[in-house]
């Protein structure tokens, strides 16, 4: 039976300003384990900590830009396009201009498997 989800969880989000994380499915808003979807609203300016992740996440940028630091380099990641990183890839996601954008993390994002710089 299909399942209605009425309303996102706000999450704290890392980083050097507030960010708005509105979870849509995921460990905290739905129960879900397998997969989590949220909206991010990111300010202009917002740096989070670098990361290497245990889960798989898919970016969608709707509006703004964000930039992706990995081991290689840097991607500059438009509106209207999107990203994926791999587990295990170390990461630092950044919104220079602000950005809103969608991100689905398989299995769902869990503070436990992020592995943030300094941790």
């Amino acid at each position: 039976m299909p399942r209605l989800i009425d309303k996102p969880t706000r999450i704290e989000a890392a980083g050097n300003k507030p960010k708005a994380i509105d979870e849509f499915f995921g460990r905290v808003n739905s129960g879900d384990s397998a997969v989590s979807v949220a909206v991010m609203n990111s300010p202009a300016g917002w740096v989070e900590p670098g990361q290497r992740p245990e889960f798989d996440e898919y970016t969608l940028v709707l509006e703004g830009r964000v930039d992706v630091e990995h081991e290689g380099g840097k991607l500059t990641v438009e509106h209207g396009q999107a990203v994926h990183t791999a587990p295990g890839e170390w990461v630092r996601y950044s919104t220079p201009d602000g950005a809103r954008y969608v991100a689905v993390c398989i299995p769902a994002f869990h503070p436990d498997t992020v592995h943030r710089d300094g941790d």
